[in-house]
């Protein structure tokens, strides 16, 4: 066995889904450390540096941000002030040669070593003369300091103002904006380095966004990304996104998904829209009447949006427009704007951002669906039957009523067998298929199919399978009310809500009454009464009634929409309808975890640490963990127990608990001693990512304590955790005379391995000099994070 499960750990070696996102090099860090989305006022920047303003840029260059131009409310400014990170303070910048006019609403990006400021609106302000777009393009040299203006022959962008700029492929992209009469969304592009200087006009294809100005870009995977701006009638809530290598827009349309996801902000412009790793953070701008505070985030991988939380004890900035921002490591900085009446701001805020992977746990049991590995159960669906493989363990803990049927199948096979009627079915076997049948002739095979996935990933697109775009096409209706009917049968009311609130988004003129006649028949009341509501609508009744399909509409349903529409009745949901709360329900996350207590009579494994033994369920091990998933393929464990260690190390129970909580539903909360556990199951289990790896360092890095350090030191020598070991070693040295200071921890001391009390010794001769304070708190809380979470 011993020799067999060394194979194992070679194949999965070899097996490790996304070799790229795993970081076996993860290395801890010596503080200071930010709570995750918390605020922080910086310095404010004072008047004999540079004067309050909005409408201004700011970039980031090494360890500094440099803001240039905007305007104080009484005259437009060109002077460039730059806040060093590490110093905390502002200065003014020196420079040589020829800086641009005074100016604001211009654009400034970084290439290289160099600041490149294009355009903007000059002029005097309070006299309201010389005012003009510019379309001038200034390069302020970080290293001299020096600006030098470029020359242009053939032909250029015309002058503009509040457009977008975007450096890629060493090209500075310019799109949009405003020339004085009309906005904008023609895009251009120079090349920054070589002598070539000029101007090329580019020919967008796909969906371009409307015509705008005052929006922000952000460049993110080989795409520049426009959210929202002022765009007249048009103005929308949409983010677009362009592919540079072919010149391509499209429209991010999430809204044919059903899946538990946040709303887009609400429109808006004068907002910054920032990219770190694979999040488009949104901030301020003026909604409507409103300007808001809050921080949204664009997850680029999941495609969601979500609002953000700030930490507690967050100094969060007021609502604010025409202020800057930019990501200098793991934070973005947001300086000035025009905050309440008018007035401009000389404040700087600092917002700590989220560096960790991806939850996989919907991607990893979206592709055990997909492979059908492991499946146990098979489902007849439809009067016809259409054979579906699927796991028990997802199916039960997603549904009280598959896990009623599959109950009653396993009861009626025993009893078959039991009587000599069947076989008894082989012990795990996975080659062929399931001995276990589930009957659902009143389930259409491709709702059931949907309803799966979302049972597997919690999301479905309704658009996929019929190869059409348009949600509100009368396919996709018909197809999500079938879907909406399945889910009240197997009692999934999340998913219930989801498709209402789809299909009351959906409704339009030319499906409401096909929708209707569907939730007639299937006795769908919730949505009944609202396609009755969208048809009596003053503006909706005439062309309805009017048209040919209202002529071929059952008599009865005819009759009831004209009674309707002579007597309106007050809208009450019917009394127990789930259809009718989007939000009621549990998600994926929430049923595994109360699944992994409560599905015992469902396991066919059994994990054991020590004296400890828990229940637990193949399919979802192996779809989260290579590890597993090879030793299932190849073999069924002796007596289906497995002995759990990670790398030469045998976890404690708590530790152990805490692994299966990430195995199951994503939880990544947990003691610090388990995080030094559990800092290397990543690698040695092949989990998707280094998720789980990075909050236990961060756990190690904000909770380790002058208390519990020499613990951790002992335990990351016994498990040859170098980095952790190392990261003891000048915790020690940093604060030995807390450490040392009462009797127990001298005791502790004496007691340690002479190898050890040397690494101590040597350690201190190298950094013992460096004493600081006594920490007599963890320096921050980790994060509350499970898979559900807006950020990761």
């Amino acid at each position: 066995m011993a020799v067999h499960m060394q194979n194992i750990g070679k194949m999965i070696t070899e097996q490790l889904r996304n070799p790229n996102e795993l970081d076996i090099n993860l290395r801890m860090e010596f503080g200071p450390f930010e709570t995750v989305h918390k605020w922080k006022r910086m310095s404010e920047c004072y008047e004999f540096v540079g004067a309050r303003r909005s409408k201004h840029t700011a970039v980031a260059y090494k360890d500094a941000i440099y803001v240039f131009g905007g305007d104080n409310g009484k005259s437009m400014l060109n002077d460039l002030i730059r806040f060093d990170i590490k110093e905390m303070s502002w200065t003014k910048t020196g420079c040589m040669g020829t800086p641009p006019a005074p100016r604001y609403h211009h654009s400034a990006v970084v290439h290289m070593s160099s600041m490149f400021v294009f355009g903007g609106y000059t002029g005097d302000i309070l006299a309201n003369s010389n005012l003009t777009n510019k379309n001038d393009l200034f390069e302020y040299k970080f290293p001299s300091a020096q600006w030098v203006q470029w020359r242009f022959t053939g032909p250029e962008p015309v002058p503009r103002s509040a457009h977008g700029a975007a450096v890629y492929d060493d090209k500075l992209w310019i799109f949009a904006g405003y020339d004085g009469n009309a906005r904008l969304n023609d895009m251009w592009t120079v090349n920054l380095v070589g002598e070539n200087r000029q101007w090329e006009r580019v020919e967008q294809k796909g969906q371009c966004p409307p015509t705008c100005c005052n929006f922000p870009v952000a460049v993110a995977r080989g795409k520049m990304y426009v959210f929202s701006g002022q765009s007249g009638a048009k103005i929308t809530n949409a983010l677009f996104q362009f592919d540079f290598e072919t010149h391509t827009w499209s429209r991010i349309c999430t809204e044919h998904l059903l899946r538990s996801a946040g709303p887009a902000p609400a429109r808006r412009y004068g907002h910054t829209m920032l990219a770190h790793n694979r999040h488009l953070y949104v901030f301020g701008g003026a909604a409507d009447s409103t300007m808001p505070s809050d921080v949204y985030c664009f997850d680029l991988d999941t495609q969601m949006w979500a609002m953000i939380q700030p930490a507690a004890e967050s100094q969060v900035p007021s609502g604010r427009l025409f202020h800057a921002g930019a990501v200098v490591g793991d934070a973005m900085y947001i300086f000035g704007g025009t905050v309440d009446n008018n007035v401009r701001s000389g404040e700087l805020y600092r917002f700590q951002l989220s560096n960790y992977p991806r939850c996989t746990l919907q991607e990893d049991l979206g592709r055990i669906l997909r492979s059908e590995q492991f499946c146990d159960v098979m489902l007849l669906v439809g009067e016809e039957p259409a054979a579906v493989l699927a796991h028990q363990a997802l199916l039960a803990a997603r549904s009280t009523c598959l896990r009623d049927k599959i109950m009653e199948a396993r009861e009626e096979l025993s009893a078959r067998v039991a009587a000599g009627e069947a076989k008894a079915p082989e012990p795990y076997n996975y080659q062929g298929k399931p001995d276990l049948v589930i009957h659902l002739p009143e389930a259409r095979p491709e709702a059931f199919r949907m309803v799966l996935t979302y049972i597997y990933t919690d999301r479905i697109d309704p658009t996929e399978r019929l190869m059409e775009e348009r949600p509100a096409s009368d396919d996709t209706i018909q197809l999500v009310m079938e879907v909406l009917r399945l889910s009240l049968r197997l009692r999934i009311p999340r998913l219930c809500g989801l498709c209402a609130a789809f299909l009351r988004a959906n409704l339009c003129l030319g499906n409401v009454l096909k929708a209707l006649h569907a939730a007639h028949l299937s006795n769908l009341c919730c949505i009944k009464e609202y396609c009755l509501r969208f048809i009596i609508k003053d503006y909706n009744f005439t062309p309805i009634v009017m048209s040919k399909e209202f002529e071929q509409m059952e008599r009865n349903l005819m009759v009831e929409i004209i009674r309707r529409r002579q007597q309106p009745l007050p809208f009450k949901p019917p009394a127990g309808d789930a259809a009718d709360d989007a939000l009621a329900g549990t998600t994926l996350e929430q049923d595994l975890c109360m699944f992994l207590s409560g599905g015992a009579e469902l396991s066919d494994v059994t994990l054991r640490v020590g004296g400890v033994s828990r229940p637990a369920h193949r399919s979802i091990l192996a779809a989260r963990a290579a590890y597993f998933e090879a030793m299932f393929r190849s073999f069924s464990p002796r007596n289906n127990i497995v002995n759990i260690q990670i790398c030469d190390s045998v976890p404690s129970e708590p530790a152990f608990d805490s692994l299966l909580r990430y195995i199951y539903y994503g939880e990544t909360n947990m003691p610090t001693e388990d995080s030094l556990y559990l800092f290397q199951a990543p690698i040695y289990y092949g989990f998707t990512n280094n998720r789980l790896q990075v909050f236990c360092k961060h756990n190690l890095q904000t909770n380790v304590s002058p208390d519990n350090v020499l613990a951790i030191l002992q335990a990351a020598d016994r498990m040859h955790a170098t980095d952790i070991k190392e990261y003891a070693l000048k915790m020690i040295a940093h604060q030995f005379a807390v450490v040392s200071r009462n009797v127990a921890r001298q005791e502790a001391i004496k007691n340690l391995a002479q190898p050890l009390l040397v690494d101590i010794v040597l350690t201190l001769a190298e950094e013992g000099k460096f004493d600081i304070p006594a920490q007599t708190q963890p320096r921050c809380a980790l994060a509350p994070s499970t898979s559900a979470e807006p950020i990761i």
